[in-house]
């Protein structure tokens, strides 16, 4: 029986880079776009996926759908070329409502099998997107939504930031209402960090503090649950059915593999990702920045500290069957979160709430202590 798969395709071009990304991406490269899509299905055509059928897709970036649909197919049909695709396969490509609103564009894609969009709306006020250098308005948004429901998308989900340049409260209340309002299937709302090296760190001093941004994440938590979204990671919120099957693999340690510069992967038993270097991947001579053999400790440090990512949270029983080690050690140090309104264990199951996510580096940094002092 052929063991599930996900696969992951990192698209690095994209029309502006905005001033908050550190993500390997790079703007006014559209010449290399073709020779880009063959090195890609040069890449595939060359990978081992025997014994694998793979279950999700993932055109990630960058912007895919920078790309258009004629390249995208073609990516995808080299995808299923490659290795064989599950029959319900969850296909998802991000996209920029810029870039998004064609619904022919967008019916070209679903026809070609792709069942899901990632859409980076990140604020319904135009004036926020300026100031984070993002190429498309609120009236776009719209535009991207109404013309993927035309093509026939039945699985849409939206990116949010929140802790925008003086953002309040009260923005963000009314960002998340806008967004609610467009009845997307899922919502990612990530908090803005100033990354080193970006344009964003020089004015760092304009985005709101942590107790703003503590205060903006707990009433998403609270907002997206009292309308219908259910959180089932930190971050993430889906109607039920409707969590990305993609990520979950991230965070359950399922398999899967990916391609182009930037790319991770967890495959075969190792982590390894692709050097952030186009020139050399056009010239088909990819290298790997990063590989490691994971051993059964690293394995069980990872099963903790993304499972503590997640609303589903550690159960005892799962962790000394999948581990062969003792629960008993965590819980005093869980029991004392819990205690403090960090943690609540339903059913066996220990997990952190949404005031137990925004400490949640802190939180599992202890447990992982625990784990080395073995």
């Amino acid at each position: 029986m052929s063991k599930p798969l996900g696969i992951y395709i990192h698209v690095p071009f994209c029309k502006q880079k905005c001033v908050y990304c550190d993500f390997y991406s790079l703007p006014r490269r559209e010449g290399d776009m073709d020779a880009y899509v063959s090195a890609l299905r040069a890449q595939l055509a060359e990978a081992d996926f025997s014994g694998y059928e793979a279950d999700t897709v993932y055109f990630g970036g960058g912007t895919p759908s920078y790309l258009g649909p004629r390249r995208l197919t073609v990516l995808l049909e080299a995808v299923s070329a490659a290795c064989p695709l599950a029959p319900e396969a969850e296909i998802t490509f991000e996209a920029n409502p810029d870039s998004a609103g064609d619904p022919g564009a967008l019916s070209a894609l679903r026809r070609a099998g792709f069942s899901r969009i990632s859409l980076g709306m990140q604020s319904a006020a135009d004036g926020e997107l300026r100031a984070i250098g993002r190429v498309h308005t609120m009236t776009q948004v719209r535009s991207a939504v109404e013309a993927a429901r035309q093509a026939g998308f039945e699985n849409l989900s939206l990116d949010l930031i929140y802790g925008l340049p003086g953002q309040d409260l009260p923005r963000w209340r009314d960002n998340l209402a806008a967004a609610a309002e467009l009845g997307p299937e899922h919502l990612s709302c990530y908090g803005l960090k100033a990354e080193p090296g970006t344009p964003l760190y020089a004015r760092r001093d304009t985005l709101p503090g942590d107790e703003v941004q503590a205060d903006m994440y707990l009433e998403t938590a609270d907002f997206l649950e009292g309308r219908g979204w259910r959180q089932y990671e930190i971050s993430n919120f889906a109607r039920p059915g409707r969590e990305s099957r993609h990520n979950l693999k991230y965070w359950t340690l399922g398999e899967y593999a990916g391609f182009g510069p930037g790319a991770h992967s967890d495959f075969r038993g190792r982590r390894y990702a692709w050097e952030r270097d186009l020139t050399s991947f056009l010239r088909g001579v990819p290298s790997l920045s990063e590989s490691q053999a994971m051993t059964p400790k690293d394995r069980a440090a990872e099963w903790l500290m993304l499972s503590l990512r997640t609303v589903r949270g550690l159960e005892a029983a799962e962790w000394e069957a999948r581990f062969c080690r003792p629960f008993a050690p965590f819980a005093p140090f869980l029991t004392r979160c819990a205690a403090a309104g960090y943690a609540l264990r339903e059913q066996g199951r220990w997990r952190l709430t949404p005031r137990g996510f925004l400490v949640s580096n802190q939180i599992i940094g202890e447990l992982l202590d625990q784990i080395q002092e073995e």
